[in-house]
């Protein structure tokens, strides 16, 4: 019989002791019963998700995780996120993730425009994209869009979300598209400031839309195909961009499911019962919940744990329906205390490949499981094999 395979991911979920707990970290904090069900039943280690000399990244980490070497395949987030959106980039194009933030001050207030919904996102690129016909300005979901540069050459850039509460000054983009990057965030800054969306914003007490924030630009990717890499037809469910940007990459399958939003009230119930489906047809399935990150970045506690314990349902309807191997992991940690991305090594779990002395799924237990410490890249050969 083939054995079939489920990873979840819980995106950011680990993170570190934190005083506010007695000196326990989300996920020991949390109620999970059913990854302390896989723990007791499967066994446990730690992950590096983060290879030297790349950022703490969602795209590095879970091309990592998939198998995809960044040091090899990876270009930058935007194109992935083009991908996601069939924008059929040319050669010389340079795509870049293109944020909606709140800048008041010279700080950077909030990297998601408050969480801003996609339809008032739309409305204000639009208007942008009027503005700046020698780019292409693509809506995305929410505060998470795309800007394409033309015969472009690329930047340095720092994600928004890495200096919430830091002067924006020091972080502005560098090197050959800098100058057209900073016409556009002008622009922006122009045009979004008397446009009716920002206008019902503020009179609603909601957090502005003060401009656009272009960061981890590249050129198109090219991965190889996941079922001849690994000889398995796979699949991914995520209601981020980013992770099905790669899933159209490695020619994965990429299974949408209405409710999922990519924040805190997305469908969790519905994301676990679409997985049930999918992994009929498939032989390898990858559902990414983004939520636990979003609830780091906005250094919110409760709602990390309440994030954490949802996840845990998904994983409790997963193991009912499903008698595969299933493995669960955070792809990199999002503390509470930093309200972003670190490069430590994250704890995981799995059914099926034999067990170990860990009783409960947690970053310090993790680190006692037998499967010890490994790189992300091999983590699918590892589990396939």
């Amino acid at each position: 019989m083939t054995v079939k395979y489920i990873v979840i991911c819980g995106d950011g979920m680990a993170d570190e002791p934190l005083e506010e707990l007695g000196g326990k970290t989300p996920l020991e904090h949390a109620r999970t019963p059913n990854l302390d069900r896989m723990a007791r039943d499967g066994a446990c280690g730690m992950l590096r998700t983060i290879p030297e000399g790349f950022e703490a990244g969602s795209d590095i980490a879970n091309m990592s995780i998939l198998g995809y070497d960044p040091k090899t395949y990876y270009t930058g987030r935007g194109p992935l996120e083009a991908m996601s959106m069939g924008i059929d980039l040319k050669p010389d194009d340079i795509a870049y993730r293109c944020n909606l933030v709140t800048i008041g001050e010279g700080l950077m207030q909030d990297f998601s425009a408050g969480h801003i919904s996609s339809p008032e996102g739309a409305a204000l690129l639009a208007s942008l994209q009027e503005e700046a016909p020698s780019l292409l300005i693509k809506p995305g979901v929410s505060y998470r869009n795309l800007m394409v540069v033309p015969h472009g050459n690329g930047s340095s850039s720092t994600p928004p979300h890495d200096i919430v509460g830091k002067p924006v000054a020091g972080y502005l983009p560098t090197g050959p598209d800098a100058k057209i990057l900073a016409q556009c965030m002008e622009t922006s800054r122009r045009v979004f400031a008397t446009h009716p969306v920002n206008a019902a914003r503020r009179k609603a007490g909601k957090p502005m839309a003060t401009q656009v924030w272009p960061w981890s630009g590249g050129h198109k990717p090219a991965f190889p195909h996941f079922e001849k890499k690994y000889g398995k037809k796979g699949g991914i469910i995520s209601a981020v961009d980013l992770l099905n940007g790669i899933a159209r990459c490695a020619g994965m399958e990429v299974i949408t499911v209405p409710g999922a939003t990519g924040y805190l009230d997305t469908d969790y119930a519905a994301k676990a019962r679409y997985a049930l489906d999918a992994i009929r047809h498939l032989d390898f399935l990858y559902i990414h919940i983004e939520a636990p990150d979003e609830a780091g970045h906005l250094g919110n506690i409760e709602e990390k744990v309440t994030a954490i314990e949802r996840v845990d349902g998904v994983v409790g309807m997963v193991l009912d329906g499903f008698d595969g191997v299933v493995a669960v992991l955070p792809d990199h940690p999002t503390p509470i205390r930093v309200k972003t991305h670190t490069r430590d090594p994250v704890p995981f779990v799995v059914r099926g490949r034999g067990t170990d002395t860990t009783r409960r799924f947690t970053e310090r237990e993790a680190q006692g499981g037998k499967f010890g410490i490994q790189d992300a890249v091999g983590f699918l050969e590892f589990l396939f094999s």
